[in-house]
């Protein structure tokens, strides 16, 4: 567990004290009772037991875990703990989520406004059966992963606004935030992705020889002239959409007690917080969701997909022309799917409310095989190797989250949510908000065993050169390289195990 740290002035505006480790004493949660502090501090300990399973392991989401069962619907259950009355809503949502839009103008005025300029037409598009995406392999399509575009500030007022987190990256002056290789009738896309791989190999204790790919970014067919010679290319794979709600009901206090930006402990693992907008509020808040952390809230997270993958503008980002800049003025000519009886965007209340309330309520899928004693020594490995420094096994809730179904919850999504350095081979030199070029939010672990049953595909990390768990693994570099090397030097055994261990999540 991390030391206490001293917050950067920003950073304090999201708690009214100093926070120390949840595992100390002093000031920590506000939500908890003395009585509860004790209960929380005491279930979240980190296990030293790897003989049996933990109590309440197998319910990775809480009260909030499916038991649908290990199939290709794994990802797409409601959390079983809302209401009746809940269920509804979660159902619309699902229908707006799965929803196509089509371009304007169209005889179904409810469904258009797509583009001119988009990635996909729906968010189911992207997370198809609300898991991961993938990169265009074989005859795959590239609608599950983009790139995202940005630049370094030149003047005074672009480094303000950065400083401000009144935008967390500038997008290239022509393209926009992110290359949109998809357009509505009439109008060119942008462009097309291109990526080539070198192969390298790595030979593991045991003599076990695996090659790993190392993708080269570019783009061909640009249809509005070149990009800015600083702008910088980000590959993104759609991240799975299973337990946000919870993710977003843990609380602050129990994050940030965990980041250690200055190694003060000496374990070569930082960790940082990333602060975030919200957009409805205007306050700073921590960053949680997203491959830089760059979101506060679910809600801005939809919100900001909705406007730059699919080009449909909401209240809470009324962009109705989605990501096109003024440069792209035939774009900016077309027409929109706002219709004045609806609402003054093309997705009004309560489509956003109602995608939201999904997307929070999408329930983590059990543990399978816990007792088994392969999955406990792969267990015991994983901690033992040092991937529990960012893979935080365990959280309880806050008793405060913004629905009693996301309260007071035993989860294990095993992740930090903190910003980690994870070396110059997976670095893509883009900085976004607090995060530098190098540096990845944690990604929870929940489901990742059920990759391919529900996806058909077990590409891993932020833009899916690895092919497998054990590729994954072996790219982490920089804050995870002591980790990295832990498992390359494991005899094949004990490597086995911890990746079965893996897919039991």
């Amino acid at each position: 567990m991390k030391a206490p740290f001293a917050l950067a002035t920003g950073l304090a505006l999201l708690v009214s004290t100093a926070i120390p480790s949840s595992a100390g004493d002093g000031v920590v949660r506000g939500d908890l009772s003395p009585k509860d502090l004790a209960r929380v501090r005491a279930v979240t300990k980190p296990t030293s037991d790897f003989s049996k399973a933990e109590p309440f392991e197998i319910r990775q989401g809480g009260a909030g875990t499916s038991q649908h069962g290990a199939n290709r619907d794994a990802f797409s259950q409601f959390a079983p703990n809302i209401t009746f009355a809940e269920e509804q809503d979660f159902k619309l949502g699902n229908a707006l989520f799965t929803k196509l839009w089509v371009s304007s103008p169209s005889s179904t005025q409810a469904s258009d406004g797509l583009g001119p300029l988009f990635n996909a037409r729906s968010c189911q598009s992207c997370h198809v059966k609300d898991g991961r995406g993938h990169p265009p392999e074989g005859d795959r399509d590239a609608t599950s992963m983009f790139l995202r575009l940005a630049r370094p500030p030149v003047t005074p007022e672009e480094r303000s606004k950065l400083e401000r987190l009144d935008v967390m990256s500038l997008p290239d002056p022509v393209y926009g935030g992110q290359l949109q290789d998809q357009a509505v009738p009439g109008l060119s896309a942008e462009g097309r992705m291109v990526i080539t791989y070198d192969e390298r190999a790595v030979t593991l204790a045991g003599g076990e020889t695996i090659m790993l790919r190392k993708p080269t970014y570019s783009v061909a067919e640009l249809a509005y002239g070149p990009l800015d010679p600083t702008t910088t290319l980000s590959p993104r794979i759609a991240n799975p959409m299973i337990g946000l709600g919870l993710i977003e009901a843990i609380a602050a206090e129990d994050i940030l007690a965990l980041a250690d930006p200055n190694d003060h402990d000496g374990d070569g693992v930082s960790g940082k917080a990333a602060r975030a907008r919200d957009h409805r509020t205007g306050e700073i808040k921590l960053g949680r969701f997203g491959w830089k952390a760059q979101n506060a809230s679910v809600r801005d997270q939809s919100a900001n997909a909705f406007a730059g993958d699919i080009g449909i503008s909401t209240p809470d980002d009324p962009r109705s022309f989605g990501d096109c800049t003024p440069q792209q003025t035939a774009c900016l000519a077309g027409a929109t799917g706002v219709q004045a009886r609806l609402g003054d965007t093309e997705a009004p209340d309560p489509v956003l409310d109602l995608v939201t309330f999904y997307a929070k309520n999408l329930a983590p899928p059990a543990r399978r095989d816990v007792e088994d004693a392969e999955v406990l020594r792969g267990k015991q490995l994983f901690y033992e190797s040092g991937c529990t420094a960012c893979h935080t096994p365990k959280f309880v809730t806050s008793r405060k989250a913004d629905n009693q179904a996301q309260a007071f919850q035993l989860i294990w999504p095993y992740s930090d949510f903190l910003l980690h350095d994870l070396g110059e081979d997976l670095a893509d030199g883009q900085a976004v908000g607090d995060a530098t070029g190098t540096e990845w939010r944690t990604p929870p672990l929940w489901g990742i065993g059920l990759t391919k049953t529900v996806n058909g595909h077990t590409f891993f990390l932020h833009d899916g050169r690895a092919r497998s768990l054990t590729e994954a693994i072996l790219w982490h570099g920089g804050e995870a390289q002591a980790a990295r090397d832990a498992f390359a030097a494991a005899n094949p055994e004990d490597r086995k195990a911890l990746i079965t261990f893996l897919e039991s999540l």
